[in-house]
Protein backbone atom coordinates (compact mmCIF):
# COMPACT_ATOMS: atom_id res chain seq x y z
CA UNK A 1 0.00 0.00 0.00
CA UNK A 2 1.27 3.47 -0.84
CA UNK A 3 1.43 5.87 1.71
CA UNK A 4 0.05 9.57 1.42
CA UNK A 5 2.90 12.25 1.16
CA UNK A 6 2.57 14.57 3.79
CA UNK A 7 2.66 18.27 2.55
CA UNK A 8 6.10 20.44 3.37
CA UNK A 9 4.94 23.34 5.22
CA UNK A 10 6.46 26.41 3.03
CA UNK A 11 5.77 29.85 4.21
CA UNK A 12 6.73 33.39 3.04
CA UNK A 13 6.81 36.62 4.87
CA UNK A 14 6.92 40.19 3.63
CA UNK A 15 8.02 42.98 5.69
CA UNK A 16 8.73 45.88 4.50
CA UNK A 17 11.68 48.14 4.79
CA UNK A 18 13.10 51.62 4.46
CA UNK A 19 17.47 50.50 5.11
CA UNK A 20 18.19 47.05 3.00
CA UNK A 21 21.91 47.74 3.85
CA UNK A 22 23.21 44.04 5.40
CA UNK A 23 23.51 45.62 8.21
CA UNK A 24 19.68 46.50 8.92
CA UNK A 25 18.58 43.27 7.30
CA UNK A 26 20.69 41.12 9.76
CA UNK A 27 19.23 42.98 12.87
CA UNK A 28 15.43 42.38 10.55
CA UNK A 29 16.58 38.18 10.90
CA UNK A 30 17.60 38.83 14.40
CA UNK A 31 14.56 40.45 15.42
CA UNK A 32 12.42 38.14 14.10
CA UNK A 33 14.63 34.62 14.78
CA UNK A 34 16.30 34.85 17.60
CA UNK A 35 13.47 33.90 19.80
CA UNK A 36 11.60 31.60 17.61
CA UNK A 37 9.10 29.86 19.67
CA UNK A 38 9.81 26.53 18.47
CA UNK A 39 10.04 23.56 20.13
CA UNK A 40 11.49 19.91 18.86
CA UNK A 41 11.38 17.12 21.37
CA UNK A 42 11.32 19.69 24.26
CA UNK A 43 14.22 22.07 23.02
CA UNK A 44 14.93 24.57 20.49
CA UNK A 45 14.04 23.68 17.08
CA UNK A 46 17.62 24.14 15.06
CA UNK A 47 17.22 27.20 12.65
CA UNK A 48 19.39 27.46 9.21
CA UNK A 49 19.05 30.73 7.78
CA UNK A 50 20.48 30.75 4.14
CA UNK A 51 21.78 34.44 2.87
CA UNK A 52 22.41 35.27 -1.01
CA UNK A 53 25.76 36.18 -0.62
CA UNK A 54 29.12 36.13 1.83
CA UNK A 55 29.01 39.47 3.13
CA UNK A 56 25.05 39.46 4.50
CA UNK A 57 26.01 36.13 5.66
CA UNK A 58 28.96 37.57 7.85
CA UNK A 59 27.51 40.61 8.86
CA UNK A 60 24.29 38.37 9.98
CA UNK A 61 26.35 35.90 11.96
CA UNK A 62 27.95 39.09 13.47
CA UNK A 63 24.23 40.39 14.75
CA UNK A 64 23.74 36.90 16.18
CA UNK A 65 27.14 36.80 18.09
CA UNK A 66 26.22 38.46 21.30
CA UNK A 67 22.83 36.06 21.13
CA UNK A 68 25.31 32.71 20.23
CA UNK A 69 23.27 29.68 20.02
CA UNK A 70 23.91 25.83 19.21
CA UNK A 71 20.34 26.28 17.54
CA UNK A 72 20.79 28.83 14.61
CA UNK A 73 23.39 28.44 11.77
CA UNK A 74 23.87 30.75 8.90
CA UNK A 75 24.76 29.71 5.35
CA UNK A 76 25.56 31.31 2.55
CA UNK A 77 23.44 29.74 -0.53
CA UNK A 78 26.98 29.68 -2.54
CA UNK A 79 28.05 26.88 -0.32
CA UNK A 80 25.08 24.72 -1.36
CA UNK A 81 26.36 25.10 -4.91
CA UNK A 82 29.43 24.29 -4.43
CA UNK A 83 27.90 20.84 -3.00
CA UNK A 84 28.43 21.47 0.76
CA UNK A 85 25.08 20.44 1.60
CA UNK A 86 26.23 18.68 5.59
CA UNK A 87 24.46 21.56 7.38
CA UNK A 88 20.84 21.01 5.92
CA UNK A 89 20.96 17.62 7.68
CA UNK A 90 20.94 18.70 11.11
CA UNK A 91 18.37 21.86 10.49
CA UNK A 92 14.62 21.76 11.93
CA UNK A 93 13.66 24.95 9.68
CA UNK A 94 15.09 27.01 6.79
CA UNK A 95 14.98 30.17 6.16
CA UNK A 96 15.61 31.97 2.66
CA UNK A 97 16.57 35.58 4.01
CA UNK A 98 16.53 38.12 1.42
CA UNK A 99 16.65 35.89 -1.82
CA UNK A 100 17.57 36.52 -5.24
CA UNK A 101 15.72 35.87 -8.69
CA UNK A 102 19.05 34.39 -9.91
CA UNK A 103 18.90 31.80 -7.05
CA UNK A 104 14.98 30.17 -7.44
CA UNK A 105 16.58 26.98 -9.21
CA UNK A 106 18.88 26.38 -6.30
CA UNK A 107 16.28 27.27 -3.70
CA UNK A 108 13.67 24.20 -5.36
CA UNK A 109 16.56 21.90 -4.96
CA UNK A 110 17.31 23.03 -0.98
CA UNK A 111 13.58 23.28 -0.47
CA UNK A 112 13.25 19.60 -2.03
CA UNK A 113 16.01 18.17 -0.19
CA UNK A 114 14.90 19.76 3.48
CA UNK A 115 11.48 17.60 2.82
CA UNK A 116 9.31 17.64 5.09
CA UNK A 117 10.89 20.21 6.84
CA UNK A 118 9.46 23.84 7.02
CA UNK A 119 10.82 26.26 5.01
CA UNK A 120 10.10 29.71 4.90
CA UNK A 121 10.98 32.40 2.04
CA UNK A 122 11.65 36.13 4.20
CA UNK A 123 11.70 39.47 2.09
CA UNK A 124 12.31 37.90 -1.07
CA UNK A 125 14.81 40.54 -3.55
CA UNK A 126 12.04 40.67 -6.14
CA UNK A 127 8.50 42.23 -6.23
CA UNK A 128 4.91 39.60 -6.27
CA UNK A 129 4.76 41.15 -10.12
CA UNK A 130 7.61 40.31 -11.50
CA UNK A 131 6.79 36.09 -10.76
CA UNK A 132 5.15 35.51 -13.57
CA UNK A 133 7.90 36.08 -15.79
CA UNK A 134 9.36 33.25 -13.98
CA UNK A 135 8.24 29.85 -15.89
CA UNK A 136 8.41 26.99 -14.30
CA UNK A 137 10.04 28.42 -11.05
CA UNK A 138 6.56 30.52 -10.79
CA UNK A 139 4.62 26.97 -9.65
CA UNK A 140 7.41 26.28 -7.17
CA UNK A 141 6.57 29.78 -5.69
CA UNK A 142 3.26 29.53 -5.04
CA UNK A 143 3.92 26.37 -2.88
CA UNK A 144 4.73 29.00 -0.46
CA UNK A 145 1.49 29.97 1.82
CA UNK A 146 2.07 33.90 2.23
CA UNK A 147 1.71 34.30 6.14
CA UNK A 148 2.54 37.92 6.26
CA UNK A 149 2.88 40.52 3.96
CA UNK A 150 2.05 44.61 4.21
CA UNK A 151 3.29 45.91 1.16
CA UNK A 152 2.78 49.74 0.37
CA UNK A 153 1.77 51.46 -2.62
CA UNK A 154 1.30 55.01 -4.12
CA UNK A 155 -0.87 56.40 -7.31
CA UNK A 156 -0.55 59.99 -8.18
CA UNK A 157 -3.86 61.64 -9.87
CA UNK A 158 -4.63 64.38 -11.55
CA UNK A 159 -5.45 66.90 -8.67
CA UNK A 160 -3.89 64.16 -5.22
CA UNK A 161 -2.41 61.13 -4.73
CA UNK A 162 -3.21 58.32 -2.39
CA UNK A 163 -1.17 55.71 -0.38
CA UNK A 164 -2.41 52.52 0.19
CA UNK A 165 -0.87 48.85 1.75
CA UNK A 166 -1.65 45.60 0.48
CA UNK A 167 -2.26 43.04 3.85
CA UNK A 168 -2.50 39.62 5.06
CA UNK A 169 -1.35 38.27 8.00
CA UNK A 170 -2.26 34.54 8.70
CA UNK A 171 -2.79 34.31 12.92
CA UNK A 172 -1.54 31.54 14.85
CA UNK A 173 0.29 29.95 11.89
CA UNK A 174 -3.21 28.47 11.51
CA UNK A 175 -3.88 29.25 7.25
CA UNK A 176 -8.11 29.43 7.56
CA UNK A 177 -8.78 31.45 3.80
CA UNK A 178 -7.43 34.90 5.16
CA UNK A 179 -8.41 37.44 2.82
CA UNK A 180 -6.00 40.42 1.03
CA UNK A 181 -6.79 43.65 2.06
CA UNK A 182 -6.45 46.90 0.47
CA UNK A 183 -6.22 49.88 3.02
CA UNK A 184 -5.69 53.69 2.30
CA UNK A 185 -4.10 56.13 4.71
CA UNK A 186 -6.94 58.72 5.71
CA UNK A 187 -6.28 61.70 8.42
CA UNK A 188 -3.28 59.03 9.81
CA UNK A 189 -5.13 56.06 10.12
CA UNK A 190 -5.45 53.08 7.52
CA UNK A 191 -8.78 52.32 6.54
CA UNK A 192 -9.83 48.88 4.64
CA UNK A 193 -11.70 49.93 1.10
CA UNK A 194 -11.23 46.61 -0.60
CA UNK A 195 -10.83 42.65 0.02
CA UNK A 196 -9.60 40.16 -2.52
CA UNK A 197 -9.84 36.67 -2.17
CA UNK A 198 -6.40 35.97 -4.00
CA UNK A 199 -3.84 38.47 -4.09
CA UNK A 200 -4.44 41.50 -6.23
CA UNK A 201 -2.20 42.22 -8.64
CA UNK A 202 -0.46 45.70 -8.84
CA UNK A 203 -3.14 46.73 -11.33
CA UNK A 204 -6.02 46.10 -9.57
CA UNK A 205 -4.72 47.64 -6.42
CA UNK A 206 -4.23 50.52 -8.66
CA UNK A 207 -7.96 50.65 -9.65
CA UNK A 208 -9.09 50.49 -6.68
CA UNK A 209 -7.16 53.50 -5.48
CA UNK A 210 -7.91 55.30 -9.16
CA UNK A 211 -11.39 54.89 -8.36
CA UNK A 212 -11.78 56.11 -4.62
CA UNK A 213 -9.46 58.96 -5.61
CA UNK A 214 -12.03 59.84 -8.75
CA UNK A 215 -14.65 59.77 -6.08
CA UNK A 216 -13.51 62.23 -3.95
CA UNK A 217 -11.74 64.82 -6.28
CA UNK A 218 -13.13 68.01 -6.37
CA UNK A 219 -13.74 67.79 -10.04
CA UNK A 220 -16.04 64.99 -9.26
CA UNK A 221 -17.84 66.44 -6.79
CA UNK A 222 -18.30 69.70 -8.49
CA UNK A 223 -20.06 67.88 -11.00
CA UNK A 224 -22.17 66.24 -8.70
CA UNK A 225 -22.92 69.45 -7.35
CA UNK A 226 -23.74 70.77 -10.73
CA UNK A 227 -25.87 68.01 -11.50
CA UNK A 228 -28.01 68.36 -8.03
CA UNK A 229 -28.12 72.35 -8.69
CA UNK A 230 -30.00 71.74 -12.36
CA UNK A 231 -32.35 69.78 -10.92
CA UNK A 232 -33.58 71.08 -8.16
CA UNK A 233 -33.97 74.02 -10.71
CA UNK A 234 -35.75 72.10 -13.49
CA UNK A 235 -37.17 69.48 -11.67
CA UNK A 236 -34.89 66.98 -13.53
CA UNK A 237 -32.97 64.73 -12.76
Amino acid sequence: MLLARVKQPRFRLEIPVVDDSPASISQLALDVFRDLPIKRKGSAARLLIIYPNTTLTETAAKAFKPQSSSFVEHMDISSVTNGDTKILTSADVAVFLAPEASQLAIMKTVTDSLYPRPVVIFNPKWGFEEESSFGELEGFLGTFEVVYSFMGLEVRGLLSKRKGMVFRCVRDGLLSGEKWSVLVEEEGQLKVISRFKERPSIHEVENVLYNLMAINSPITKSAKFLKDLVSNVTGKK
